[in-house]
């Protein structure tokens, strides 16, 4: 059974404290850290070190499993930076996009080559670097997605499947899921209003709101045994009141939870 999370990144305009505060409230497992550079930094990755007691504390405090952070970014340094706090930290993902532009073959190619590079470093710390396809970048649905993993055999490199860049890519989520599921060490999800190019307003984004049918999609993890985090990932709240912030997490949590208990796994 997998644990059921959430990227501090939906409570990027408040303090960690109140991120984990409110997550925990809502009944979540856990939390994935937002190390992303310019837009929630939750975990700072230039003060990590004074700033793992503080945290472990605060998850211990509010019940929280340390679960993935996501670090976004293809960048050598910060990712390096990143793996060391992970494994300070107890976190076995860092999850990043895979940067470049969408059909151009020398940005697939320099992409998989920084990844292959970086998750040997990652290996050796006995943490995984995972990627998802991301609308607009070099990997950008599965084809792009299969291409990586054929390329890269490193222990060090998973894929994290968000449903809901594959279903912007115009694919079926639950169709694409089997076909990548034996590399997925990490699973972004929300729902979109429609095919995109964007996810939609953050409202939008909540599980349960939109198009994907992310109880098929669950399903299809519980049937595999996939065992590891499942983190909601709500971008562009960073300037919405605490409130709405709390409502969609709860509202998301409690569809997946609904999801979960239906197919008689809580």
């Amino acid at each position: 059974m997998f644990s059921l999370g959430a990227n501090s990144v939906l409570f990027g305009g408040f303090d960690l404290e109140t991120a984990m505060k409110h997550i925990a409230a809502c009944g979540y497992d856990g939390i994935e850290l937002s190390a992303i550079k310019g837009m929630c930094e939750h975990l700072n990755l230039d003060t990590w070190r004074q700033d793992a007691p503080g945290i472990k504390e605060m998850a211990r405090k509010h019940g929280l499993k340390l679960l993935a952070i996501e670090e976004a970014a293809l960048d050598e340094q910060r990712l390096a930076t990143c793996f060391e706090a992970a494994v300070e930290l107890g976190i076995p993902v860092v999850n990043i996009g895979p940067g470049g532009k969408s059909g151009v073959e020398e940005d697939l190619q320099r992409s998989v080559a920084a990844m292959a590079k970086m998750a040997e470093k990652a290996a050796a710390l006995g943490v995984v670097l995972c990627v998802k396809a991301h609308v607009g970048a070099a990997i950008h649905d599965t084809l792009t997605t299969l291409r990586a993993m054929a390329e890269i055999d490193s222990p060090g490199f998973g894929i994290d499947m968000d449903p809901s860049h594959i279903y912007r890519a115009g694919e079926n989520p639950v169709e694409a899921l089997p076909r990548v599921l034996s590399r997925v060490g990490h699973i972004h999800i929300r729902d979109c209003p429609d095919r995109g190019p964007g996810p939609g307003a953050p409202e939008l984004q909540a599980c349960g709101r939109g198009e994907i049918d992310l109880a098929g999609y669950v399903r299809v993890l519980l049937d595999a045994g996939y065992a590891g985090p499942v983190d909601l990932e709500i971008i562009g709240a960073g300037k919405y009141e605490l409130a709405r912030c709390a409502i969609i997490a709860a509202e998301s949590r409690g569809y997946l939870n609904a999801c979960l208990k239906a197919l008689g796994a809580r």
